[in-house]
């Protein structure tokens, strides 16, 4: 029920947002739904592959392996395991959320994973040298990655604080 209300929202907001560029100027809504078409036609195949992508990768890792490192029962050491890996993992959303599925699916513990979400959202480390670096001072960026630190394992310590969801 919450997937059909924000896919509502979602569509709603298309559909607002088109009519207010249809009524600036036409032509904006024509190099929009150009524009848009092309990122779909693009993006799509790339979301199937992650989606399908990490099916495969839950079929081949055995899920002792999972439980082993980033189990319910790992604690900090999971935790801490689980922020090395999310920093080490390369690649866009599609990439890092299917492997956190895959942890989940396969035994993973809540924090873990949610340690590992938030470790490779912030500290990723190929996009902190290919994208951040490039276009920002390196030592605000590495003074950005040291003061964010904690966060994941703030992060993890609420989860285990709260419980599952």
């Amino acid at each position: 029920m919450t997937a059909l209300i924000i896919d509502i929202l979602l569509w709603g907001s298309l559909v607002g947002v088109s009519v207010i560029a249809w009524r600036q100027d036409k032509t904006v809504l024509g190099s929009a739904l150009r524009n848009g078409g092309m990122d779909f036609i693009n993006i799509v195949p790339r979301i199937a592959l992650g989606v399908i992508g990490s099916g495969f990768i839950a079929a081949i890792i055995p899920s002792e392996a999972i439980v082993g490192g980033l189990g319910p029962d790992t604690g900090w050491l999971g935790v801490a395991t689980a922020v090395v890996a999310g920093a080490a993992t390369p690649g866009g959303p599609v990439v890092g959320f299917s492997i956190g599925a895959v942890a989940l699916k396969s035994g993973g513990g809540t924090p873990q994973v949610v340690a590992y979400v938030v470790a490779w959202a912030l500290f990723a480390f190929q996009r902190v040298i290919l994208w951040e670096i490039p276009f920002m001072p390196a030592r605000f960026v590495w003074f950005r990655c040291v003061v964010s630190i904690p966060f994941p394992f703030l992060a993890a310590a609420i989860v285990m604080v709260v419980g599952k969801p």
